[in-house]
Formats: structure tokens, C-alpha cells, sequence
């Protein structure tokens, strides 16, 4: 009986870590939405596919190198496909010590639930670098930031390897739930490596220094891709609870919900009222980036909050996220999506958050994850746009950029029906 209700809870576990997942996978579709509705008409093809491809290239290479350098272990999955040894280990500690503690699932359900969070990760690059960047540059930068980047940032987080073998960040009260600091941020840092050695899009600021806005080409779209990773974020935070099984694990989950919901909420009403107050209007492209902003800020510890509590740790991301928005394009850092503002301050903002409702964790902990996290991803990004740079370029010709990216990288047109 003992073993029938394991392995009930075994399957029950590991279909809730495959649904999450396949919940995260769904975010691909809204960064896609998002970057192609926020960026020129011009560019949209480009864009599509280098959101597609990049989910592929993260997908294999996460398969090929970088879960067995974040978690340990043989290369391609080897040890990974198999359930049953897991179930009879967890069967056989079952009956020595009572049934109940830590749930089992199957290794698959794990690689799988890891992948589309490396993905996640490099969909964050994509944004801050569109409408100038060489699609193969972009891709080449991606096999080594799923491949290795972000498999050795993790690995001193999640994987619990020590950094560099100096020291550990969880024992020094480090915590990051979901992935504020080791997913958003960590995106976020390559994509400020990139943006530095790129440049600003042509026009985007005038002789004098000004700023000019370049609108996105629709709306609508990226209306809908927020939707999406409001929905997919469920998953995101949802699926880290690592189980469903038993009546804690169970209401953790509705909590975490509930939080991320209410988070994203606040996000979208404080970015809505300062924009309004700084601009006079009604500024939807800030109000997609609170809600996002909120989400991001509630990732890294959405179980330990009251619902009142996430939903101002929200109001205030989303505030936050406006002021960093027009502080990046001050200092000319274009970001045409705002995903180093959304994912990198917030995210930053989201770490150090956490102290305040997680007593496990300390701010100096938080601080020093925060810190170590950035220095490698942007280090090590740095190196490698430099190296690509050297190799093949990183950018597109002035007269391809005029023209679009979707001309002389991908030979076509999204829209060719208004194409004079």
C-alpha cells in the first residue's frame, strides 16, 4: 500500500514539473510576441527567428554540456532518462524511514524543467540587442552562453558547487527561488555586455545628446506577449516548488500562485501611475514592462510573502522599472524592449528583497550572490561578444540597418503586402 501511494505521489509530482515546464516553454512564445511587437516592422522576421532558433540552440547544448556542468554527471543525459532507479532509492528510503520527506522525480521531468529556464535566460539577450546585432553573431554568443555562461553561474547556486572552489554562496545566505539573480539578472548582465561593445541603434539619440523614441511597429503583439509570460511565469515560479504531492508541498504552490499574480498586478499599477505622473499619459509599453518588472521581483522568493507584501514589492518594481528605463536611455544604453531595466535592476531589486520575509537568507548573502553572479555573466559575456566581434563583427551595416534586418539577414519581409 505503502509503495502504491509513492508512486502515486511520484507520478503526480513529476506531471506537475512537466506541465510547469511546458508552462516556461510557453514564455518563449511571449518574448517572441513581445520583442517583435516593440521593435520596427522592418526587423520583425529577424526577430522571430532568432527567438526561435536561440530555443533550439539552448535546448541542445543545455542537452550536450551544460546540465552535466551546473548539476554534475555524465554528457547527453546519460543517467538522466531513467525514473525507475530513482523510484526504487526513494522506495527503499521510504521504508527505512516512513514515507513522506523529499518527493522523487523522474530525471527527464528535471532536465526538462532546467532547459526552457536556460532558455528564458538567453531570450533576455535577444531583446536588448535587436534591430542592429548580426543574427549569427547573436547565435554564436548563444551556444556558449547556454553551453557554458550560464551552466557554471548556476552551478554555484542552484547545483551547490562552490565558486571556483573559494567559497559557497548558500552558505553565506544566499537564496534565489525561481531564479530573480541566476535567470533574470544573469540575462540581463550578457545583454549589457553586448549592448556596450554594440552601440545604440542609428537615430536613436541626436547630435545634441537628445533621445528620440522609435516606436514599435505593433502594439498589440506585444500586448499579447506580456499576457503570455504573465501566464507562463506560473510555471516559472509554480514548477520551483519542485513538487505537488502532499498537502505542504500542495498549498506552497497555491501561495506562490497567489504571489506571483499579485506581484505582477502591483507591478503594472506602479509603473501605470508614475508614467503617468512623469509623462502626463498613459504609457502602455511602460505598463507591459511593470507587470513583467513585478514578476521579475517576486521570483526570487514568492513562498514567504503575504499577498499585501508581494503586491507592493510589486507597485514598487514597477516604479523602479520606469526610472531605470529612462536612466539607461540618459547615459545612451539602448535597450529597445527595456529587458536590462525589466530583468537586471529588478532583478537585483527582486534578491534583495528576500531578507525581508525569508529569515534564511541575509542581505550580505544576497549582496555577495548578486555580485559574484554578475561579474562572471558579464565578464565572461564580454570576452566572448569581444571575441565575436573580432572573428565576424557584431553588427549590421548602416545601410542594412536602414533597410532592415529582415532584408539582409533573413531575405524577407514579415509584412510584404505594405512594403513599397
Amino acid at each position: 500500500m505503502q509503495n502504491q501511494i509513492f508512486e502515486l505521489q511520484y507520478a503526480l509530482d513529476t506531471f506537475y514539473f512537466l506541465m510547469c515546464g511546458a508552462l516556461v516553454m510557453w514564455m518563449a512564445a511571449g518574448f517572441t510576441m513581445l520583442e517583435s511587437g516593440l521593435v520596427r516592422s522592418k526587423n520583425t522576421v529577424e526577430i522571430l527567428t532568432k527567438n526561435i532558433t536561440l530555443f533550439a540552440v539552448s535546448c541542445t547544448m543545455y542537452m550536450v554540456c551544460g546540465y552535466a556542468i551546473m548539476y554534475g554527471g555524465d554528457l547527453f543525459l546519460s543517467g538522466i532518462a531513467g525514473g525507475e532507479s530513482l523510484v526504487d532509492d526513494a522506495l527503499a528510503a521510504s521504508a527505512e524511514n516512513g514515507f513522506g520527506g523529499d518527493s522523487v522525480y523522474s530525471g527527464a521531468s528535471d532536465f526538462f524543467f532546467q532547459v526552457v529556464f536556460v532558455a528564458t535566460c538567453m531570450s533576455i539577450v535577444s531583446g536588448a540587442v535587436a534591430e542592429r546585432m548580426k543574427l549569427w553573431a547573436f547565435l554564436l554568443f548563444a551556444v556558449v552562453m547556454t553551453g557554458v555562461i550560464y551552466p557554471i553561474e548556476g552551478s554555484w547556486t542552484w547545483g551547490g558547487q562552490d565558486v571556483f572552489g573559494m567559497f559557497n554562496l548558500g552558505d553565506m545566505g544566499f537564496s534565489d527561488f525561481a531564479g530573480s539573480g541566476i535567470v533574470h539578472m544573469a540575462g540581463a548582465a550578457a545583454a549589457l555586455s553586448g549592448v556596450l561593445l554594440l552601440g545604440a541603434r542609428k537615430g536613436k539619440y541626436g547630435p545634441k545628446g537628445e533621445i528620440r523614441a522609435i516606436p514599435g511597429a505593433n502594439l498589440p503583439l506585444a500586448a499579447l506577449g506580456t499576457l503570455i509570460l504573465w501566464l507562463g511565469w506560473f510555471g516559472f515560479n509554480g514548477g520551483s516548488v519542485l513538487k505537488l504531492g502532499d498537502i505542504a508541498s500542495a498549498n506552497a504552490v497555491a501561495v506562490v500562485f497567489l504571489n506571483t499574480n499579485a506581484a505582477a498586478a502591483g507591478g503594472a499599477i506602479g509603473a501605470f501611475l508614475i508614467a503617468r505622473v512623469i509623462f502626463g499619459k498613459a504609457d502602455l509599453t511602460m505598463l507591459l514592462n511593470g507587470a513583467l518588472a513585478g514578476l521579475v521581483a517576486i521570483t526570487a522568493e514568492p513562498s514567504t510573502p503575504t499577498a499585501l507584501q508581494a503586491t507592493i514589492f510589486g507597485v514598487i518594481a514597477g516604479v523602479i522599472v520606469v526610472l531605470s528605463i529612462l536612466a539607461l536611455d540618459k547615459v545612451k544604453i539602448d535597450d529597445p524592449v527595456g529587458a536590462i531595466s525589466v530583468h537586471g535592476v529588478v532583478g537585483l531589486f527582486g534578491l534583495l528583497l528576500v531578507p525581508i520575509t525569508n529569515p534564511a537568507s541575509t542581505f550580505i548573502g544576497q549582496i555577495a550572490g548578486a555580485a559574484t553572479i554578475f561579474a562572471w555573466v558579464f565578464v565572461a559575456s564580454f570576452i566572448v561578444w569581444s571575441i565575436i566581434k573580432l572573428i565576424m563583427g557584431l553588427r549590421i551595416t548602416e545601410e542594412e540597418e536602414y533597410e532592415g534586418a529582415d532584408r539582409s539577414e533573413c531575405g524577407m519581409d514579415a509584412y510584404p503586402e505594405f512594403v513599397v
